[in-house]
């Protein structure tokens, strides 16, 4: 592994730990970067499954508590039973949808292109979704009805298009749903722990050839730096909403989008022939 490799993983590994759980989408800051850096192929598939799984373990980590409560809870306690059944609530629309298109979508729509312009939709959608008077009705992940968790799984499901976030789809699906702010992004952070999970679990089985052992160094420092940019990011936004709204990510989609596609117009960046 040459030190050009090494960078390359853990510019890569920040970019995914920072924006895998802010909804300004990570994949489609990852289709960017690496296509700056020129980080791409077979080597690059792989790579990504293991940098969404050191981010993911940052929530597993940071929710260790609730995690540990519901699993001893199941047998006895209805509250843990419902959300249980509430993230499986939310996750089915994901797995049947991402089985049936998620191949169209990887060979037609990852490219910056496409990202600019929903990063850009995102931020209009979510600006507008902050404007609009809250009628909350879950307080607490908790008070989620089953109800609430099927429109929050079928508005993840946006975020098959790259650019969209899949917390970006969930979080602002959350809050037109009638959840508080704080109760919406948890809830996202829940449900990508099943999601991310069974995604990772598909494609590392579906590209298992391309795990070869050379490349594990490479995969060891995007998978560590991802964790803890990731729990940096976590609980950074965690705090943030205490106080704040969505509109700065919102409007920060929309400048980076503008700014993709005024490089593609003006032709100061070729992403014509970036590759996912």
């Amino acid at each position: 592994m040459d030190l050009w490799t090494a960078l390359q993983a853990l510019i890569l590994g920040v970019v995914e730990g920072l924006t895998e759980f802010l909804p300004i989408s990570s994949t489609g800051h990852q289709i960017i970067v690496a296509d700056l850096l020129n980080f791409g192929g077979e080597r690059a598939m792989a790579f990504n499954i293991i940098i969404q799984l050191g981010a993911i373990l940052a929530v597993v980590w940071e929710f260790r508590r609730k995690i540990l409560d519901v699993v001893i809870g199941l047998p006895t306690q209805p509250s843990a039973r419902r959300f249980t059944a509430n993230l499986l609530i939310a996750f089915l629309p994901a797995v049947v949808l991402g089985v049936i298109f998620a191949d169209l979508i990887h060979e037609y729509l990852f490219n910056p292109i496409t990202v600019a312009a929903a990063l850009v939709i995102g931020g209009i959608i979510m600006l507008w979704a902050e404007q609009r008077q809250h009628e909350v009705h879950a307080e607490t992940v908790d008070e989620i009805r089953w109800t609430d968790a099927l429109k929050i799984g079928f508005a993840q499901c946006l975020a098959m298009i790259p650019g969209t976030s899949r917390s970006g789809s969930t979080i602002i699906g959350g809050l037109l749903f009638g959840l508080s702010r704080k109760t919406a992004t948890e809830f996202s952070f829940f449900l990508a722990m099943p999601t991310m999970v069974g995604a990772a679990v598909y494609s590392g089985y579906k590209y298992r050839d391309l795990f070869v052992p050379a490349d594990f160094p490479v995969f060891a420092i995007g998978f560590v730096t991802a964790f803890v940019f990731a729990m940096i990011a976590v609980r950074g936004l965690l705090k943030f909403i205490g106080n704040h709204s969505y509109a700065a990510f919102a409007w920060y989609r929309i400048a980076f989008g503008l700014f993709i596609l005024a490089t593609w117009q003006f032709g100061w960046v070729d992403w014509s022939a970036a590759k996912p």
